[in-house]
């Protein structure tokens, strides 16, 4: 255990938020999700829901600033803008950390592909269908905006 971080963030987890760099993905899916499959990294978090991991994950992952879309989830088969329960839970854990970033929708294969190609996949034992989102890493700031290479140290934020 660790002060100030989310227990649910276990040390395999933080390890891959850590090593992923900026513009690299990461998929939180359902217990439904074919996660084996489709990841190239998996991370299993089993007996958790979908919202407290994305809690956890957003409370430490910065969201990609320097692209239009960054977070995206899946939608219920090719029903675009049909928002189940567990959407709109989604999209509120979401705007509360980053409040300026929309969730975009991807149907089916579009949200797949992603899926496949993304750094990283955390499933959970979410029991809701189509309960999947995409987080997009983006960068952390240094404290001192203005400042000249070698004037900011890199290990203050």
């Amino acid at each position: 255990m660790l002060k100030g971080l989310d227990p649910l963030l276990s040390p395999e987890l933080l390890a891959t938020l850590r090593a992923m760099g900026h513009g690299d993905e990461i998929a939180i899916v359902d217990g439904n999700y074919p996660g084996v499959e489709h990841a190239r990294r998996l991370i299993r978090l089993d007996g958790h829901h979908l919202i407290p991991v994305l809690n956890a994950v957003l409370s430490v992952l910065p969201i990609d600033d320097f692209v239009p879309e960054a977070i995206f989830r899946s939608t219920v088969k090719a029903e675009r803008d049909k928002l189940d329960p567990v959407h709109e839970e989604m999209i509120d854990c979401c705007a509360r950390h980053e409040p300026h970033r929309q969730v975009v929708p991807l149907i089916g294969q579009d949200f797949y592909g992603r899926v496949r190609a993304a750094h990283a996949l955390i499933q959970t034992s979410e029991p809701r269908l189509y309960a999947n989102i995409i987080l997009r890493k983006g960068v952390i700031y240094p404290k001192e905006a203005g400042a000249q290479p070698g004037e900011v140290d890199p290990f203050v934020y």
